[in-house]
């Protein structure tokens, strides 16, 4: 377990693959807020996207070849043993319960789920359990959506990555990871055409997608669950 004394970052996703747009953005954060230790929480029934076309098992194979040998990043497998929903105010709530009122814990977002946050199960508690650290995404704006929201934002907006490491939560901090122009949809259409993936993708990853026949056809099955 990290050490409780110091800011822990946590970033949730499917995952289906885990890519460089997932990757490299999260390690210039973690040099922005002084992260040492980001755990990935593959989720296995996603309550607002298109289901995975890669198994669970398929995902958590893909996410521990990318992360093999980065000390910066560790994995929790706790939103893969549900059979219902993952919504995230509940494992904050877990892993809150788990370590203790006084951890600094935070959750990382993309700015285009921070536009549409206010969707999320609960997003209003979501502070009372975490900081939200927001990365860049290509093409989104850096302003909320309503007077509502950007008001919200800014009452809690952290103006400096130390104040992350202060208090156990309640902060937002937007910040200037590079724009990687790169998603998981893009990489599985990619392969479903036949064309190469290996600038997208850690190439341990690459090779699984292959060995395994991954994203080959498009999945028919996908249900988009609300």
């Amino acid at each position: 377990m990290p050490d409780q004394s110091q800011l822990h970052a946590l970033y949730g996703g499917t995952f289906d693959p885990i890519h460089y747009g997932h990757l490299k953005p999260v390690e210039a954060l973690a040099t922005l807020a002084g992260l040492h230790n980001v755990t990935l929480l593959p989720n296995n029934v996603p309550p607002h996207r298109p289901q995975p076309e890669a198994t669970p098992s398929q995902r958590i194979e893909m996410v521990r070849l990318a992360i093999a040998g980065n000390p910066l990043f560790s994995l929790d497998l706790r939103e893969m043993q549900r059979d219902t929903p993952s919504f995230t105010i509940e494992t904050l709530a877990e892993l809150r319960q788990e370590r203790g009122a006084s951890q600094p814990l935070a959750f990382i977002i993309g700015q285009d789920s921070l536009l549409t946050l206010h969707k999320w199960h609960r997003w209003q508690d979501l502070l009372s359990l975490c900081h939200l650290l927001v990365c860049q995404r290509p093409g989104y704006s850096r302003e909320m959506t309503t007077p509502e929201h950007q008001q919200w934002l800014d009452h809690h907006l952290a103006k400096r990555p130390e104040e992350l490491h202060q208090q156990p939560a309640g902060k937002v901090f937007l910040a200037d990871t590079p724009l990687v122009s790169i998603s998981a949809t893009e990489i599985r259409d990619r392969l479903h055409q036949g064309r190469p993936d290996a600038d997208l993708l850690p190439p341990p990853v690459s090779e699984f997608i292959v060995r395994e026949g991954l994203y080959r056809n498009p999945n028919p099955h996908a249900i988009l669950r609300r």
